[in-house]
């Protein structure tokens, strides 16, 4: 593991099923009586957020106490950022406050990028979001709920995605969770297939690794998952297509189109879900839809991005709560910069116990 997650595009296929896989392991720790480990204890996090977030914003938090940091939230609303601050002058406020970690979500595509990389913050830096550019633990959260349902929990251990079609359908222009799954799945083996008008696909998809098409009908008989995008009228400027009802009728999943796809299919949205637009009620609430699903997998996910960047170790489950084998992160950035993670010892574990 490298020393921040900025893109999805840098995680190699190790990397990514490293994470699924450590993930598969936190998420059996959730469903114990006693959900917290004491392994990122007296670790400090900020979640620094920019823009409005909800499902990104708790699911961070959540994963952060459950793995006994110290959290910081801040938003950008109230804060100094309203009053003109810079993003260099606020990292550089908590790097006076000695954080180990920074979750961001930024407006501007290349934020989290330019703090990990600026010299302004010695801390681990977690891309939330940045922008239409990248939100790699979206997808890798989206990977994890694919591998579970279409492999399965036990036996995808160790696998990758290889052979499994994936049909990501809606408003790609806008979206850096379609940019970020097709990066990823890439990575683990998956075909990927964009559908969309063509004024909400991006100048240079045809340089993606994916396929293009704009006739959805035909894609979901052959499609694994399906994976709605949300139109983001908040980014929009102009008219994309000609009225919402036009676009719900060609690109919108509803009860008749999903009775065309495999059985074994399951429908998949980042939320939040805009009902009766790119997906039906009877839709969303049905079984095959795994929107609450990936909510609680972004948990695990988070979890197990959290500690191995922090961490440093393989987590082994027969150890936990204990960490007896925690080694630094090795810095592909700076190598001077190693942190270093102790175990916890015996009185530590059983006082938190």
């Amino acid at each position: 593991m490298q020393r921040h997650l900025i893109s999805a595009a840098d995680l190699t296929r190790d990397d990514a099923v490293l994470i699924l896989d450590t993930a598969e392991e936190m998420a059996r720790v959730a469903d114990r009586p006693i959900k917290k480990l004491p392994t990122l204890r007296g670790r400090t996090v900020v979640n620094l957020f920019f823009e409005d977030s909800t499902r990104t914003r708790i699911s961070f938090e959540a994963a952060e106490k459950r793995l006994s940091a110290d959290v910081i939230n801040f938003s950008a609303k109230g804060s100094s950022v309203s009053k003109g601050e810079s993003l260099k002058d606020t990292a550089q406020t908590l790097e006076a406050m000695g954080v180990d970690a920074v979750v961001i979500r930024h407006g501007a595509s290349g934020a989290p990028y330019r703090l990990a990389n600026s010299g302004w913050i010695d801390a681990a830096v977690i891309n939330a979001g940045d922008g239409t550019h990248q939100h790699p633990t979206q997808a890798l959260l989206d990977a994890f709920t694919m591998r579970r349902r279409l492999v399965g929990r036990d036996a995808g251990i160790g696998r990758d995605l290889a052979g499994k079609r994936i049909t990501i359908v809606g408003d790609v222009l806008h979206s850096r969770v379609a940019r970020s799954n097709v990066d990823l799945l890439h990575t683990l083996g998956a075909d990927v297939t964009l559908v969309a008008p063509p004024t909400l696909l991006p100048v240079g998809v045809g340089s993606w690794p994916c396929e293009v098409s704009f006739d959805l009908d035909s894609t979901l008989p052959k499609s694994d998952a399906v994976m709605m995008l949300r139109v983001q009228r908040e980014r929009m400027n102009a008219a994309f297509f000609p009225t919402e009802r036009e676009y719900s009728r060609r690109y919108g999943l509803d009860a008749d189109r999903m009775a065309k796809m495999p059985e074994h299919a399951i429908v998949m949205h980042p939320g939040p879900m805009v009902r009766g637009m790119e997906i039906t009620a009877e839709v969303a609430d049905s079984d095959r839809c795994t929107a609450v699903e990936q909510v609680a997998n972004g948990v695990s996910i988070r979890m197990a991005v959290l500690y191995l960047l922090l961490g440093g170790a393989v987590f082994d489950p027969k150890t936990a709560p204990a960490v007896t084998d925690a080694r630094p992160p090795v810095s592909h950035h700076h190598p001077s910069d190693e942190r270093s993670a102790h175990p916890l010892s015996a009185a530590e574990e059983n006082q938190n116990r």
